[in-house]
């Protein structure tokens, strides 16, 4: 029975919170499809199918996690004393923000508490993660990644669904905290890229985390009250921006085996898509909402790949496994 067990129990002490970064992805795909929904005026219940899959998934990853948290608890704080991979604790909270989201639109009474569940956690964890990147410890310029966008990104999501729940002052605070902390972190990773060592083969992925921040605070602002005004332009345009920052750095990704950091792709690919439908809406911009479902099908490609080759890689243990 011994040599059945052991295995399964090393896999999950090495299960790493960086798993949600699929829950963030599933959830961008759902939000996108339901965009490109309106967009066409169809329903064909795409957007509701992924939905259930992403709560199925949200709920098994969690399960494992916990298990892991209350089985080997010194695993689960040796994650969050690594700066590379405390970033990933708030994709926990994301990932319940983005669901509420998803399912605020048909299911409004059970998306409130789970929303605000989720606001609280980010709210949370974004203040004790920066706690601990300004606390004792001192950090280096290699431990510096556009991962660490993921607490800022989740402030910013917070507006999407926030409003509409009645929640206007407390969305404008994420907002803020979500834009401010963008444009200071945005800065302190373009110095690393640009005057230390290359990100290592794994960490190239998260590039596209750059791509996010400017997509998701442009959705935001309009659901705070903005018009399509200067400042909601240059942020939809700098979303642009990044995605052709990152084209450029194709030829690079195709050199790279996988790692689960590779999900990171997903989200800001969705973030943008529904950006560019949204102001497609806004302003019937024939052009942008061509840009958008474009998007939402290389985001459909790109999904399917990531779940087949995770899948893959569960089963190989190519993951799950000490770093």
């Amino acid at each position: 029975m011994s040599e059945i067990t052991a295995p399964t129990e090393s896999r999950l002490a090495h299960f790493p919170v960086a798993f949600f970064a699929i829950v963030m992805g599933l959830s961008g795909v759902t939000l996108a499809y339901r965009a490109s929904e309106h967009a066409l005026g169809v329903d064909n219940g795409a957007s509701q199918v992924v939905l259930i899959a992403t709560i199925c998934v949200f709920l098994v990853i969690s399960a494992f996690y916990a298990a892991k948290a209350f089985t080997w608890t010194e695993r689960v704080r040796a994650e969050w004393d690594n700066p590379l991979q405390i970033a990933f604790f708030p994709a926990i909270s994301i990932s319940v923000l983005l669901i509420a989201t998803a399912m605020a639109p048909i299911w409004p009474e059970t998306a409130r508490p789970i929303w605000f569940v989720g606001m609280l956690a980010q709210g949370l964890l974004s203040l004790v993660v920066v706690a601990n990147w300004i606390g004792h410890r001192t950090f280096q310029q290699m431990h510096l990644t556009p991962a660490w966008f993921i607490p800022a990104v989740g402030n910013i999501i917070v507006p999407v669904a926030g409003v509409g729940f009645g929640y206007p002052d407390i969305s404008w605070l994420f907002f803020s905290a979500g834009l401010m902390f963008w444009i200071v972190l945005l800065t302190l990773v373009f110095n690393r890229l640009v005057f230390h060592d290359p990100l290592p083969g794994r960490l190239v992925p998260t590039l596209v985390i750059l791509i996010a921040p400017p997509a998701v605070g442009f959705v935001s602002y309009l659901q705070l009250g903005g018009d399509l005004d200067p400042f909601a332009l240059i942020l939809l345009n700098v979303g642009y921006v990044f995605a052709g920052i990152v084209i450029t750095q194709v030829p690079k990704f195709l050199t790279l085996s996988f790692a689960l950091s590779w999900w990171a792709l997903s989200f800001p690919i969705a973030a943008l898509s529904i950006a560019s439908l949204v102001y497609a809406e806004r302003t019937g911009s024939q052009a942008h909402q061509t840009i958008g479902l474009v998007l939402v099908g290389i985001l459909t490609v790109l999904v399917a790949g990531l779940a087949v080759r995770t899948i893959k890689a569960i089963g190989g243990n190519e993951i799950c496994k000490p770093e």
